[in-house]
C-alpha cells in the first residue's frame, strides 16, 4: 500500500489496483492498534464510539477510521481513475508545488469578483488552503479579506504567494493547529495557534501596534479575523 496526498485527501494506493480516498472531515482520525508498540502507536482496547470504518490488516493491526462529528468521508476507485474522480479532478494546484507561482495566481484570480478571502479558499484555485491560514495570510500581507480579487494589482498578488508558502512551511513546523481536534500522528496537540496574528483574535490588540483592535467578520459562512487598519 502507498500512502499519498492530494489537497485536503489521502489517498491510500492498494495492491488491488485501487484507491481508498480518505476525507478526515472537522474530526476524523485514523487510529492505528497494534501488539507491538512503536513511536505512532495508538491502542484502544476494544471498538471505540465513533468507529465508523475498520480495517483489519494481515499482520493484526487494526486501522480504524473515527469521526466524532461525521464531516469525513471515503470512497474506493481504480486507481488509474483517480485524477478524475469528482473529488479530485477540479482541484487547484498545490500551494507548496511547482505548479503554483506568481503568474498561476496572477491570471486565477484576475475574473475572481469575489472577496480575496473567498477566493483563495476555493479549492479550484488552490488546493487545500484552509481558513486559518488564510486568515493568517492576509495579514501579513496588508490586504483587507473584504477586498475584491480582481480588483488587487498584481504586485499584492505576487506578495501572496511566499506569504501562503510561508505561513504553511510554519505550521507544518509547529505540527498544525489545534482548536478542538487536530492531534499529529503521534497523538501530540500542534502548536501553531500559538502564532496567530490574527485568527481567533478577535477584540486584541493589533500585533504590528497600529493602535486598532482585531476584527471578525464573517464571509461565505466562515469566520474572517482582520486588523481595519493593517489591512487594505
Amino acid at each position: 500500500m502507498l500512502l499519498r496526498r492530494r489537497s485536503k485527501y489521502i489517498l491510500a494506493d492498494l495492491d488491488s489496483g485501487e484507491t481508498l480516498i480518505i476525507h478526515l472531515g472537522m474530526s476524523g482520525r485514523m487510529q492505528i492498534d497494534h501488539t507491538t508498540p512503536g513511536q505512532f502507536h495508538h491502542s484502544p482496547p476494544v471498538a471505540q464510539k465513533h468507529d465508523h470504518v475498520v480495517f483489519h490488516m494481515e499482520d493484526g493491526t487494526r486501522i480504524a477510521f473515527n469521526d466524532a462529528r461525521r464531516f469525513g468521508a471515503m470512497d474506493l476507485v481504480q486507481t488509474s481513475a483517480v485524477e478524475q474522480h469528482w473529488l479530485i479532478d477540479k482541484l487547484g494546484p498545490e500551494p507548496l508545488g511547482n505548479q503554483f507561482d506568481e503568474s498561476y495566481l496572477i491570471d486565477a484570480l484576475k475574473k475572481k469578483s469575489s472577496p480575496i478571502k473567498s477566493a483563495l479558499l476555493d479549492q479550484r484555485v488552490i488546493a487545500g488552503l484552509g481558513n486559518i491560514y488564510v486568515c493568517e495570510v492576509l495579514f501579513r500581507t496588508g490586504i483587507s479579506p473584504k477586498r475584491k480579487a480582481s480588483n488587487l494589482n498584481a504586485s499584492r498578488i505576487e506578495s501572496l504567494v511566499p506569504a501562503i508558502r510561508d505561513v504553511l512551511n510554519e505550521a507544518i513546523e509547529s505540527g498544525g493547529s489545534s482548536l478542538r481536534d487536530h492531534r499529529q500522528t503521534n497523538g501530540e496537540l500542534g502548536y501553531f495557534q500559538h502564532q496567530f496574528a490574527v485568527y481567533d483574535r478577535e477584540g486584541e490588540a493589533c500585533q504590528n501596534e497600529c493602535g486598532s483592535k482585531i476584527f471578525r467578520i464573517v464571509q461565505s459562512g466562515r469566520s474572517s479575523f482582520y486588523c481595519p487598519k493593517c489591512q487594505r
